[in-house]
């Protein structure tokens, strides 16, 4: 069985794609995510056929008369392959208390597709500029981001003996450590006489001047403080 024009360069195209993708996938691989060089390698390669299948029934019936029911749009596929790779994208985020976990990954796996639907459409040289530019931001501006000082938020429960104004107290040691106290709740255990607190704070960047947990530990009547 001998390979059509088309299909010699779809090959061609499908394993840039491939490699392309599995580029990429590597270096999420190396940072130890879920979503590493398989996934991404699959994503891409699957992306670039589906475009590539859409562009051959485009040749093979995009010609036919306007008076038959068949009509062949090969940005259909693309349109799909763009609302497919969001599940997989939203699979690949973690909720973890208060922090987030995947975006990365999740926006590696979109561009993966983009760049096995481009090879797929035969635009070559731009899949590969793109992985150039996505492998660059993915190593190099990590680098830069580490050197950045920002704001964090951790997640502060505190079981206290009921004392009143301790809510108070609490507070302004979050505040004398220098991080915000956001949102908060109180559950009260009235047999036990004893208080849970639950509160997000935000610890602004250069103005951290004390360890939260130690600091909270040293008020009169704490009994359990965990920052997650």
């Amino acid at each position: 069985m001998t390979l059509s024009a088309f299909e010699v360069q779809l090959l061609i195209r499908l394993l840039l794609a491939t490699l392309l993708g599995g580029l990429i996938g590597l270096e999420r691989e190396l940072h130890g995510r879920p979503a590493g060089f398989r996934t991404h390698l699959m994503v891409a390669l699957g992306a670039a056929l589906y475009m590539g299948v859409s562009i051959h029934f485009y040749h093979e019936y995009g010609g036919m008369s306007g008076n038959l029911a068949v009509r062949v749009d090969p940005g259909r596929v693309a349109a799909q392959i763009v609302v497919g790779i969001g599940f997989l994208g939203a699979g690949a985020i973690i909720r973890e208390n208060a922090s987030v976990r995947g975006l990365t990954t999740a926006a590696c796996l979109w561009v993966a597709a983009a760049i096995g639907t481009a090879c797929g459409a035969g635009m070559l040289l731009i899949a590969v500029v793109v992985t150039a530019i996505s492998l660059i931001s993915l190593l190099v501006l990590k680098r830069v981001e580490e050197g950045l000082s920002r704001d964090t938020y951790q997640q502060v429960t505190v079981v206290s003996a009921y004392f009143e104004g301790q809510s108070e107290r609490i507070a302004q040691v979050v505040r004398d450590c220098g991080s915000d106290l956001m949102e908060s709740g109180v559950e009260r255990d009235v047999e036990a006489e004893t208080v849970r607190f639950e509160f997000r704070v935000r610890v602004i960047s250069g103005r951290a001047s004390c360890k939260l947990v130690d600091a909270l530990s040293l008020i009169a009547g704490i009994k359990q403080v965990s920052l997650r």
